[in-house]
């Protein structure tokens, strides 16, 4: 048996592979990695953190405030039946994992030189395992969700078993963003300075302040184009009861659909050359 033969699964480079059945497989049989990659990643992020969880809340916290000065009191936007407050702060939850997973994971790569270029191992490990970590914080700011709903008596109904629909969604949505950012980050080193000016927008743009119903007819599925229109919606949908999302959904998960099957394509493309340019 050669050394080549005795290594484990996971450091088998899967770089020739192009297929999404393939890549799937080489994702399962490095998902030792993808925890321990995670897990390495969570105790130096609150490690670092003062604050600690604190700060995990304080975030979207101070950004609901602003939101509901802003968007609820002087422009008196519709929070379709709901608090506002707990309104903006779902929509705000689900888009800061969204934004926090795919900025993170657009670094991945380009902060771990050495193991990109002396260790072989599946490449799609590296930004997977940049999906998990915000998933604490995402469970850890739900806390405040519920906390709200209690305190505005907001009551879920049977629509809680769509809660893993809108959760599936938002990780596959950062993790093709992610896909292609974190293989175009060791191409284009500009590209990290464009990310937190895009992510800026792309809130904005995202109905997180003011809900997707505002718009009807061809402008609602050009909107929806945007992949978090429809699981904003979802989420929204399941917790709060406000209206279905009907036509969105079906754009937004399409839009999935294709960013991850896209970033899928560009990211075993372009990682046979990662470590001649990193």
């Amino acid at each position: 048996m050669t050394p080549a033969d005795a290594a484990p699964p996971w450091r088998q480079n899967a770089a020739g592979r192009g297929n999404s059945t393939a890549a799937g497989a080489a994702l399962w049989q490095s998902r030792d990695l993808i925890w321990f990659f995670a897990l390495r990643d969570l105790r130096v992020r609150y490690k670092q953190a003062a604050l600690g969880v604190l700060w995990v809340l304080l975030q979207p916290v101070v950004t609901v405030v602003i939101f509901t000065l802003v968007f609820s009191r002087l422009a008196s936007i519709s929070s379709e039946g709901v608090p506002y407050p707990l309104f903006a702060l779902l929509g705000m939850v689900v888009w800061t994992y969204f934004s926090t997973a795919a900025v993170s994971g657009s670094e991945v790569l380009v902060n771990n030189p050495t193991l990109v270029t002396k260790v072989s191992f599946p490449r799609l490990a590296a930004p997977a395992a940049a999906m998990l970590p915000p998933l604490v914080d995402l469970a850890v700011s739900m806390v405040l969700v519920v906390v709200l709903m209690v305190y505005y008596r907001v009551t879920p109904s049977w629509r809680v078993v769509a809660v893993p629909g809108w959760l599936l969604l938002v990780v596959l949505a950062a993790f093709g963003v992610t896909l292609w950012l974190s293989a175009l980050n060791v191409r284009y080193r500009d590209v990290r300075h464009a990310i937190g000016p895009m992510m800026q927008v792309w809130l904005f743009a995202s109905p997180v302040a003011y809900p997707g119903s505002l718009l009807s007819g061809w402008q609602e599925v050009a909107y929806a184009l945007n992949p978090m229109t429809g699981v904003i919606g979802l989420a929204r949908w399941s917790l709060l009861g406000t209206p279905w999302p009907g036509m969105s959904l079906v754009v937004s998960a399409l839009s999935v659909a294709v960013l991850l099957g896209g970033g899928l394509v560009y990211f075993q493309r372009a990682q046979r050359s990662f470590a001649d340019v990193i």
